[in-house]
Parts: structure tokens; C-alpha cells; sequence
């Protein structure tokens, strides 16, 4: 069988193709090891294949279940279906391929209790947990299920966020937590110990593959930067800005590899090049918590997923920063973390927000599903 998640040579032609490439229903064995440099190639063909349109459509649809800090980040599912990942919510609710809305039982619920989620190896989606006693999953059949972590407290919010790595481990994102915490491919749970940790006010929340195999922890309240190798080595580098009311909430990787910090109560924008060079550059919009997250859509451009922003702000894949008018916002909160679906558009994950939400760039793109399911983008 060819591996789903390499990308073809004829890539110009698995990117418009009518039919989108399918992952396989048991063994995703190879998620987080397809090279960044296929990858790059098919993203960069979609920037300038002249399918890229002036205008962003943005529309809303009904949810079925709404409260006041519901979700947080999506997953991508094997099938297609965006499940929102679990924060208050009491129960589960995802959309499928076609549009459709549903929701199903979970097992442990309680206020804050997850955050975003991650799709494993063998095709399972787990919730990090912020608050959370237990562990919980739904499979790849979507059978929900919980399991015992090795670190765990109500006290604090723990974790926030999390990334596959390449060889398999999910890595949960330190957000009040002393340790890391990582689930194997095998599902064995583990900690490991942090260079920086902040167990008062939040040190990173949401994190980023880097095409090198590292993973990026996106500074919140910290003032540095901190990542983990591919090798399992934990270290911290210098940032140029920081905020220490909460400077960035999760990031966001470019189609050349740069990864975008997306500015919560920044001033200005912060990215890490391949090489791990730091850099700034200026936004238009800044307000306080005004962005949670991000998407990639199809032509290159990096959309800031609004939380309490009245107005969307994205960056071209040149380094232009625009801003744009949104169909629904709430100071509130509205929405934390966006997923980028095969047919290009990306839908912005309902946090208090009474609908749902989603951009659309009309370029025609019909993306692989297994890309769009990639470690790359495919986190919180």
C-alpha cells in the first residue's frame, strides 16, 4: 500500500484532485514522519497557483451545544470530522466532512478540564488536560475512554495544549505544571523534567512542530522560550518580546517553515525561522486577549483566530500583516483555535461563542486529508 502521508511527485495533482487521498482506518503509524520539505512543496505550489482569491468569505452556522467556556482548539480526525477540543463542556461536538453537527457522551467532564487536544499515531484524539484528573481519548472508531496520568492536580491548570512528535510521543504543553507529561505511541504516560516552569500564572500554552523535529512551547506568561528535540532534550532560548499579562497563545507554522506566535496581549508579532532565529514584526490590531490561536490556509496566508478581537488579522505568506471585518465576535470570547480542512476552509473553534464560525478563500483547493491531519497543523 503507498504511505498516505508522503507526498506524491505528481503533488500538483493530489492537491486539485476531485477525490481526496483517504489515511488508513487503524495504523497512522507514520503521522509525524513525513518530511517538511513535501510538504513545503505542495504548500507553496497551492500560494502561487494562481487559485488564490482577493477576499476572504467568512460565514457562520448553528452549533448544537453552547456555554460559556465550552471548547478549546480542534482536532482533525482520521474521517474527516473536526471534533472542538473539550474545555467545560459537558458534552462532545464535532462536524463532519459534509457540514454536519453533532455531539456525543464524554466520560469525565468537569470546569476547565481540557485543552485542545491531539490526534495519535494510531488515529486516537487525546484531550490534554488542564485540569483534569484523568487522562480521556476518543478512538479512532470513536469510542470515548479515560486513562490514568502520572501527573495530575486540581490546583493548578496543568496543561495546555499539545503536539504529536515524530517518532510518535504526544507532548501535553506546561502550562502551571512543574513537569512535562508525554504519551507514548504505545500509550505508556511519562514525565520528564522542564528547564523553565511558572506554577502560578501560566508559562506557554499551545505549542508548534518545527520542520527540524523540535517542539515549540508558545510563551504566555514565560520570558523564555523553551522546546524539546526530537531526541527528547528539553531547552530554552531568548525572546525578543515578552508580556507578562500573557504575551502569545498558541502558534502557528508558515508555509516556509517559520513558526508565528499568535498574539494574545502582544504588542507585536514574533516568529522562530528553521534556524531558530528570533524576530518581531508590527501588527495592525492589538487588544487585550485579542487572538487564541490560528489556522494555514490554502494560499499562505496565517489567520489569528479571534477571542475577544472585533476584527480578524492575518499575515500573507510575503510578511504582509491585513486586517479583515468578521461576521460574529464577543468580547467575551468567542473562539480558540482554528482547523484547516481539506476543501481549504478553516473554522475557528467556538469557545463562548454562540455559532460557529469559518473562513473561506473559494480557491477551489482540495488539500489531502492526511496532510491537513499533520502534526504541523493538526494541534493545540
Amino acid at each position: 500500500m503507498t504511505n498516505p502521508y508522503k507526498i506524491s511527485p505528481l503533488f500538483k495533482q493530489d492537491v486539485y484532485a476531485t477525490t481526496q487521498w483517504t489515511l488508513p482506518t487503524a495504523n497512522n503509524s507514520t503521522l509525524g514522519t513525513s518530511t517538511w520539505a513535501g510538504i513545503a512543496m505542495l504548500l507553496n505550489e497551492s500560494t502561487t497557483a494562481g487559485r488564490v482569491f482577493s477576499t476572504d468569505v467568512i460565514s457562520t452556522y448553528s452549533l448544537i451545544y453552547t456555554t460559556s467556556s465550552a471548547y478549546q482548539g480542534g482536532i482533525l480526525s482520521q474521517n474527516g470530522d473536526i471534533h472542538f477540543g473539550i474545555r467545560s463542556a459537558i458534552v462532545g461536538q464535532k462536524i463532519s466532512s459534509s457540514g454536519v453537527v453533532s455531539t456525543y457522551s464524554l466520560i469525565y467532564t468537569t470546569s476547565f478540564a481540557y485543552s485542545g487536544g491531539v490526534l495519535a499515531s494510531n488515529g486516537d484524539i487525546h484531550m490534554n488536560p488542564l485540569s483534569a484528573l484523568v487522562g480521556q481519548k476518543i478512538s479512532a472508531y470513536d469510542v470515548v475512554s479515560t486513562y490514568s496520568l502520572v501527573y495530575s492536580t486540581s490546583s493548578v491548570y496543568k496543561y495546555a495544549g499539545g503536539v504529536l512528535s515524530p517518532n510518535g510521543d504526544i507532548h501535553f504543553i506546561p502550562f502551571d505544571a512543574p513537569v512535562g507529561q508525554k504519551i507514548s505511541a504505545s500509550g505508556v504516560v511519562s514525565t520528564y523534567s522542564l528547564v523553565y516552569t511558572n506554577t502560578v500564572s501560566g508559562a506557554y500554552q499551545g505549542g508548534v512542530l518545527s520542520p527540524n523535529g523540535d517542539i515549540h512551547f508558545i510563551p504566555n506568561y514565560a520570558p523564555v522560550g523553551q522546546k524539546i528535540s526530537s531526541s527528547g532534550v528539553v531547552s530554552t532560548y531568548s525572546l525578543i518580546h515578552t508580556n507578562s499579562a500573557g504575551a502569545y497563545s498558541g502558534g502557528v507554522i508558515a508555509s516556509n517553515g517559520d513558526i508565528h506566535m499568535i498574539p494574545s496581549n502582544a504588542s507585536v508579532g514574533q516568529k522562530i525561522s528553521i534556524a531558530g532565529v528570533v524576530s518581531t514584526y508590527s501588527l495592525i490590531y492589538t487588544t487585550s486577549a485579542a487572538y487564541i490561536g490560528g489556522g494555514l490556509a490554502p494560499n499562505g496566508d496565517i489567520h489569528m483566530i479571534p477571542y475577544a478581537a472585533s476584527v480578524g488579522q492575518k499575515i500573507s505568506s510575503s510578511g504582509v500583516v491585513s486586517t479583515y471585518s468578521l461576521t460574529y465576535t464577543t468580547s467575551s470570547g468567542s473562539y480558540a483555535g482554528g482547523i484547516l480542512t481539506p476543501n481549504g476552509d478553516i473554522h475557528m473553534i467556538p469557545i463562548s461563542a454562540t455559532v460557529g464560525q469559518k473562513i473561506n478563500r473559494n480557491s477551489g483547493m482540495n488539500f489531502p486529508l492526511s496532510v491537513c491531519a499533520h502534526s504541523y497543523f493538526n494541534k493545540f
